[in-house]
């Protein structure tokens, strides 16, 4: 039987501000609906949208690699933290693409409304399949996506609710 060179892989980079059930959900659902050998999570150094994280570098890749390494397919890379600056996707995809197949970018439904302004976009959008998970008050909208998948995510959580909550219980 002839044999791939390359592992096929699906990215899900994120700012796991702090990392969640609801994340490790996207993971489970992934792995079930993705025909891949491996599923890469990327802690971002920052966001390129955002100007701070709540969560230092290395407690978010430590409560990570803590979470997600339950998964035998899973690897948790340093890739981006490594580049210490916000590090655009289409940056995160070519090196990963060097080593790997990449077929699939995992993304949240809430990133659908300003997809477009992704650096490189139209690149992005022809060299992989989209994969949208499902987050509770946000539409799927398919029109600027070639092409992508849905996992149905039913965990009603977010890092955002678990930092004001934190913050909450800290005041």
């Amino acid at each position: 039987m002839f044999k791939k060179n390359r592992e096929s892989v699906a990215l899900f980079g994120g700012s796991f501000d702090p990392p969640h059930l609801g994340h490790k959900t996207v993971i489970e659902e992934a792995l079930k609906a993705l025909e891949i050998d491996k599923l890469i999570v990327i802690p971002t150094f920052l966001n390129p949208f955002k100007t701070l994280s709540h969560f230092t570098v290395l407690e978010r890749f430590s409560l990570s690699k803590e979470l997600f390494n339950v998964f035998e397919k899973v690897i948790i890379s340093d890739y981006e933290i490594n580049q210490k600056k916000p590090t655009p996707t289409v940056e995160t995809l070519k090196y990963f693409m060097k080593k790997y197949e990449v077929l699939y970018l995992i993304v949240g439904a809430d990133n659908l409304e300003n997809i477009e302004k992704w650096k490189a976009f139209e690149y992005l959008n022809a060299q992989i399949i989209w994969v949208v998970a499902t987050r509770s008050g946000y539409e799927i909208k398919s029109d600027k996506l070639r092409d992508f998948k849905v996992l149905n995510i039913s965990v009603d959580i977010s890092s955002t609710q678990i930092r004001n909550t934190m913050t909450k219980e800290n005041s």
